[in-house]
């Protein structure tokens, strides 16, 4: 039995209605439906669908089988579009988008050279600090610093990042941060751009809390935030790579990091894998494993 082909007969007796229907979708004769069904329930030892001459209904492990074939076929497809997409040389009109910083300290360098590894496409790198909708907006590729919530949208996992809260050492001196309450009163820097400048995301308790801070500057510009916090001005709240060369080189000090928030999960986002173009999943396949490799630099 070709285990492929009769899982792939199995979800459409499923999402058909019955076998003549799905026999006439896949052009096949309702006896070579019932057979095919029949070895499958065989293969895998349990009765996957109720038959009675009136109608037929999915058993709970038939259920659960028919949302796992799903994900398999759509793994095997999106395999084959993969080979067939990098016989094919990317041309034409590719959009990106990406949060600012992030794109133009990681991302932006790899749009670059994938552009001139393939110079008969016309990219459009959309660097902005504001979430946008890719199909309504017409952008073929996202890359979000964020939990996703459920979407139509395909999330390929790149990293995670991390929000720190930072001071100069002398600041460190005139201010002391001995608690969470401190902040309170400490002068801080902050960024206006997704979040509210006048309290920060911390956790507490074990649970993360928006706690209101002393905001002396604000900006919606990350770095003049980081070039205020550099200058003493204040303590600041960064993702980890927008501060990266300050940490590494000592200019900016660490606190709190007790109560820094739970890494935020960084994704390569676009539309489902069966209406990608060969421009897409080309870029996908190379962006991915590149950028997973620059975000986990950052933490290493």
């Amino acid at each position: 039995m070709d285990k492929l082909k009769a899982m792939n007969a199995f979800v459409c007796i499923v999402e058909a209605g019955s076998l003549t229907a799905a026999a006439d979708a896949l052009d096949v004769s309702q006896p070579s439906m019932v057979r095919l069904l029949a070895a499958l329930e065989a293969a895998v030892g349990v009765r996957l669908i109720n038959r009675t001459t009136r109608r037929m209904a999915l058993t709970d492990e038939g259920r659960e089988y028919y949302e796992r074939c799903k994900l398999v076929l759509a793994a095997v497809d999106e395999a084959e579009a993969s080979l067939s997409a990098r016989r094919a040389e990317p041309r034409g009109r590719l959009r990106i988008t990406s949060s600012v910083t992030f794109g133009r300290a990681l991302l932006a360098p790899l749009v670059v050279d994938f552009m001139a590894a393939h110079p008969q496409l016309r990219i459009e790198l959309l660097l902005l600090d504001r979430v946008i909708d890719l199909i309504e907006e017409g952008v073929d590729v996202g890359v979000r610093l964020a939990h996703l919530p459920d979407s139509s949208l395909v999330a390929v996992p790149v990293g995670q990042t991390r929000r720190v809260v930072l001071g100069t050492a002398a600041l460190l001196r005139r201010h002391r941060l001995p608690d969470l309450a401190a902040l309170r009163t400490a002068p801080c820097v902050s960024f206006s751009g997704l979040v509210s400048p006048h309290d920060w995301p911390m956790q507490v308790d074990g649970k993360l809390t928006r706690l209101p801070v002393n905001t002396v500057f604000t900006t919606n510009q990350i770095d003049a935030a980081v070039v205020a916090c550099l200058r003493g001005l204040g303590y600041g709240q960064f993702f980890d790579y927008q501060v990266q060369a300050p940490l590494r080189d000592g200019k900016l000090k660490p606190v709190l990091a007790a109560h820094w928030p739970l890494p935020t999960p960084i994704h390569v986002v676009y539309p489902h894998a069966r209406l990608l173009s060969g421009n897409v999943r080309s870029f996908v396949d190379y962006v991915v494993p590149r950028l997973r490799s620059r975000v986990a630099a950052l933490s290493g």
